[in-house]
């Protein structure tokens, strides 16, 4: 006679819940690793000239004086020119975007 080895109800409730950790475990890598909805990438231009299929800002050097100074971070609220908008969304984001700054050289 053989006699088949019995799991205690303990022993059984063990087993499950090592197994559906294992398995929660390995979805979450899986979903970390193969998941094509951290390719999204986040939108620089939230609010300014958003029926525009590309903002373009165009002006004649001539036109500029000695120094101008245009906005990056697309948060001034007089875009095109930089009002200081960037130290914010930097201390917000962490990034180091600053002003794109253009001025005559001197002779």
């Amino acid at each position: 006679m053989s006699s088949s080895p019995t799991l205690s109800k303990g022993e059984v409730i063990t087993a499950l819940s090592v197994t559906a950790g294992a398995m929660a475990v390995g979805f979450l890598i899986h979903k970390t690793l193969f998941s094509k909805a951290k390719a999204v990438k986040p939108k620089v231009n939230l609010d300014l000239q958003k029926d525009n299929p590309k903002v373009v800002h165009a002006f004649d050097i001539e036109d500029l004086g000695d120094k101008a100074v245009y906005c990056r971070c697309w948060r001034s609220k007089k875009f095109p020119y930089c009002d200081g908008a960037h130290a914010k969304h930097n201390q917000e984001t962490g990034d180091n975007v600053g002003p794109l700054i253009i001025k005559r050289k001197d002779a």
